[in-house]
């Protein structure tokens, strides 16, 4: 799949490789984020300038963390810690003109196949009204609680997906 992206080029998502993230990654990350979560920190007045880039920085963790990648360009990342006896799931960001074409889907089934190999849980946050949860829903998430802002879900190893069970 291939798309247009900011700069008018063509992005072609087939050919993404998930690599290692390293100490120097943060700052490309914390702009990332900052550039993903506006809309919907806005839309729920919480987006804060400064608050969103520091706190990428303030958990940032390389060893679990995954840079996203198309023909060397930073595409996204992904991170699958463990937490409260399950692997939680978090900073999953595309950056916007990778969004759309499938790519979300195809890193989180590779993710979530090594946890299922594992025989790990996965939990996850994301904010109210994000399109993300659909995401998270078609790959077996399910809700196990929610607040104002976030929506905590769930997913046991071995969940089916919305395209397995149809």
């Amino acid at each position: 799949m291939d798309a247009r992206g900011m700069s008018g080029t063509r992005v072609d998502t087939a050919g993404w490789v998930l690599r290692s993230a390293v100490t120097a990654d943060v700052e490309p990350i914390a702009e990332l984020r900052a550039t993903v979560m506006r809309g919907d920190l806005e839309r729920l007045g919480r987006y804060d300038e400064h608050h969103v880039r520091q706190r990428l920085r303030n958990s940032f963790s390389p060893q679990h963390t995954s840079i996203i990648e198309i023909d060397g360009e930073l595409a996204g990342c992904v991170t699958v810690r463990p937490a409260e006896g399950r692997q939680w799931l978090e900073h999953f960001y595309l950056a916007p003109h990778c969004q759309g074409l499938g790519l979300g889907s195809a890193v989180l089934r590779t993710v979530l196949e090594r946890t299922d190999a594992r025989g790990l849980t996965v939990g996850l946050n994301v904010l109210q009204g994000s399109a993300a949860r659909r995401l998270y829903e078609r790959h077996g998430f399910v809700v196990e609680a929610e607040d104002p802002i976030d929506v905590f879900m769930v997913r046991p190893t071995g969940a089916s997906t919305a395209a397995e069970r149809s």
